[in-house]
């Protein structure tokens, strides 16, 4: 008689979060160090937008990633996330790269064959 086969779970090292709490609270002073940073950066920077549509950037970029479950994922973009602030707070990000953020958002192209005809792609 064969021994029965152990289902063996694997476990993956976490970069900062244990928990999804913590990674949230993460995302949150991570959002917050972003939204005090705002004024500063239109003033030094310079920037031809307002605080109010440098804000609702801000709120779309982290809403763009709202789905992300992985806690391992998530601490990648929080680091990510501080690199940004800590280039573009040191003045090191240049001016045209920080205005590629208002570039318009390309839709993405559809799929399916009725999509495809009502849009007017081949």
């Amino acid at each position: 008689m064969a021994a029965p086969v152990k289902q063996g779970v694997k476990h993956v090292k976490p970069i900062l979060s244990l928990t999804p709490g913590e990674s949230r609270s993460r995302v949150l002073a991570l959002y917050k160090a972003w939204y005090r940073q705002i004024p500063i950066m239109v003033e030094l920077l310079e920037l031809p937008k307002t605080e109010q549509e440098c804000r609702r950037k801000l709120k779309e970029v982290f809403r763009r990633n709202k789905n992300v479950r992985d806690l391992r994922t998530i601490d990648v973009l929080l680091i990510k996330g501080q690199m940004e602030l800590q280039e573009t707070v040191n003045q090191w990000k240049p001016w045209g790269t920080l205005m590629n953020y208002w570039n318009e958002t390309v839709q993405p192209k559809p799929k399916d064959f009725m999509s495809k005809f009502l849009s007017g792609h081949d």
